[in-house]
């Protein structure tokens, strides 16, 4: 785990340095060589929004969701006071590379996510060895981690077929229905993915795969009624106990954040990460992670080492669901597990 730093109010990860760190030395035709995610993704500038004049409804102040950003705020602050100054210098502006301008970021993103569009409904694999390995699937290159398994396919029936299985950890992060993605689709359907109602997504078996002692981590949208469908419906189906929420902080390369703090459910700089347990597991409350986050769409930042360690076991079998990425002693599952393992996502490190 790329920990920069922690202290009372927070952490600051490195999302760039973990994929790093897990393709070292990856077994390939001729050799051992070392990748890491493309470092221009991670040039990640704050754009002036070209909605700033509009009209917004105003949030109540009372609202909860408002209480909350505001605790956000204030906590991210502390932790910022917090900060010794040469690791906000370590995350100063990325001048060396080639790229200008956050729409030549986001372009980019978006071409590596419309080239990375693969069919591979019903393939099973993963890599047992020891070490990262570059392999081909279906005439494409992919990056394949230690200890990783994938199943391709619907999350529902994916979980049907691990029945038997046990995990100890289990993150998701669903394709929650709401008016973003609509919207996406409506302009370019490539850009999007099938969205699920809460029902859809508590009739999932996860129950059944979970072990005696479980950690539930799963992403969440801004929205009130997802929300309450995860603590009230999805939970509570899953045999899950809502413990806290955990927040992701997303900042600029100096260290601002993304966007300005918006009101109730408008467009916010965090995320959350809903947590609930099985049987004795002891959780800290409320933490909040700080990083740059990757410029590509939902490419959320590994979170089984920061959680994992509430489990005090040992190689904690861990599964993801909705996964768009392998990780290292994971089982990944959904349509797209390999999406952010094509080799065009990743460059050679000398």
């Amino acid at each position: 785990m790329s920990l920069l730093i922690k202290n009372k109010h927070g952490c600051l990860i490195d999302h760039n340095n973990i994929i790093t760190k897990v393709y070292s030395k990856v077994t390939c035709e001729d050799g051992h060589v070392s990748f890491q995610l493309r470092p221009s993704l991670f040039r990640i500038m704050r754009s002036k929004d070209k909605d700033v004049n509009r009209k917004r409804k105003r949030a109540s102040g009372s609202c909860p969701l408002l209480i909350e950003t505001m605790e956000v705020k204030e906590t991210f602050t502390r932790f910022m006071q917090g900060l010794p100054d040469d690791i906000i210098k370590r995350k100063s502006p990325l001048d060396t590379l080639n790229i200008s301008s956050a729409c030549e970021v986001r372009d980019l993103a978006t071409n590596l996510f419309e080239s990375s569009i693969f069919d591979h409904t019903g393939i099973s694999g993963g890599n047992n060895s020891d070490h990262p390995l570059k392999c081909e699937i279906k005439g494409n290159k992919f990056l394949l981690p230690q200890h990783s398994r994938f199943h391709v396919g619907c999350v529902k029936e994916q979980c049907k077929k691990l029945l038997g299985n046990k995990f100890d950890f289990v993150v998701a992060d669903p394709p929650w229905w709401n008016k973003y993605i609509r919207r996406l689709k409506a302009s370019n359907d490539k850009l999007s993915y099938s969205m699920m109602y809460n029902e859809d997504i508590a009739s999932i078996p996860v129950k059944d795969l979970l072990s005696t002692n479980c950690l539930i981590a799963v992403w969440c949208t801004n929205s009130p009624s997802n929300i309450t469908a995860l603590k009230d419906i999805i939970f509570p189906a899953w045999g899950v106990e809502y413990v806290t929420t955990w927040y992701w902080l997303k900042v600029t390369n100096d260290m601002q954040p993304l966007c300005d703090f918006g009101a109730g459910s408008q467009k916010q700089p965090y995320e959350r990460i809903l947590i609930g347990k099985v049987g004795d597991v002891e959780v800290p409350m409320k933490q909040l992670i700080v990083s740059v986050p990757s410029a590509l769409h939902s490419h959320k930042p590994p979170i089984v080492d920061l959680l994992s360690q509430c489990l005090k076991k040992e190689n904690p079998q861990t599964l993801e669901l909705f996964a768009r990425y392998l990780l290292p002693n994971t089982t990944s599952v959904g349509f797209e597990p390999l999406k952010w393992q094509h080799l065009s996502i990743y460059e050679a490190v000398s």
